[in-house]
Formats: C-alpha cells, structure tokens, sequence
C-alpha cells in the first residue's frame, strides 16, 4: 500500500498533519512548550531513540516550527519560532481535550499555570463573532478564497436548501 503524500494535498489541514501528525512530533513541541531546548533534555525527558529524535527536530525545524541556535561548548538550541509559537494556543486544546478525556482518576500529570497569577491557563473556548459559545453544529461551512473548483462545489450553499443562509 502506498502512502499518502500530505504535502502535496491543497488542504492546509492536511499538510499540517505531514509536520505535526506524526507522534513524537507533537510531543517534542509539548517540551519545547514546557521549556525544553536541548537535545540531550529531549531524550531524557522524552524516552526517544536518537536517531528518531534527530529526525524530528530536524523536521520540526525544516517546517518552520523551531529554529536551531549556537549555544554553549558547541552545542545547539532547539527554540520556537513565530510559527512554533502560534500552535500553543492548538497545543493547550489538545492537553484540555487529553486532560478531560485520557487522563486517569489522579487527574492530569502537569497543569500549565500563568506564571503573572499562578493561575491555571484555561484553553481559548471556540466563540463566536459575539462571544458565545460554539459547537460543531453551530457552524457552517463555505468556500474560502484559496478553494478550488470542487470545494466550491461541494460547500457553496444551494438556494433551493431550507437551510440556506
């Protein structure tokens, strides 16, 4: 079976996933949320193979997420970059989503807590235009300006439907 190359999709969903679906992916942008810059700390704190953790900060940083810098003795940095930066607010969803969902009955292993308050940070809620709430059926969903021919098809609203709008 071959496999899907998700790099060439036009769906920027889908290439995301190309960088971040990929397991240790998300867990080597976890330590770098939690302060994690150096290889070594990586794969203590991790519990990956070299080999693998080298190819994933390799990716990581080819992709934009994280950049490598000179640091000490020779060594290097793994730090975020704008872009790493902008996923947090993806990566507290996820940990929210994990806590309510995935942890056991003791509750979750770390709480992420503003450093200013020592307040726990809460995941941004999805709102809408006016600040309520939204869930999945609350939306739709229509083309956007990058659509192509069959995205427009399939998601621009047909007159005819009652639940046109």
């Amino acid at each position: 079976m071959v496999r899907t190359d998700f790099t060439q999709m036009r769906c920027p969903v889908a290439r995301s996933m190309a960088v971040l679906g990929e397991r240790w992916a998300m867990l080597v942008l976890r330590e770098c949320f939690y302060g994690t810059t150096r290889f070594d700390e990586f794969e203590r704190n991790l519990g990956i193979a070299p080999n693998i953790l080298s190819a994933r900060l390799r990716e990581l940083t080819a992709h934009g997420l994280l950049a490598k810098t000179p640091a000490a003795a020779g060594r290097h940095d793994y730090v975020l970059t704008e872009q790493g930066r902008d996923f947090f607010p993806a990566y507290l969803a996820l940990k929210a989503w994990a806590d309510r969902w995935m942890t056991g009955p003791e509750g979750p292993l770390v709480v992420i807590e503003d450093r200013a308050t020592g307040q726990p940070v809460i995941a941004p809620p999805v709102l809408s235009a006016a600040g309520t709430p939204l869930r999945p059926e609350d939306v739709r969903i229509r083309p956007g300006p990058g659509a192509g021919h069959a995205t427009r098809a399939r998601f621009t609203p047909d007159p005819a439907d009652p639940d046109h709008g």
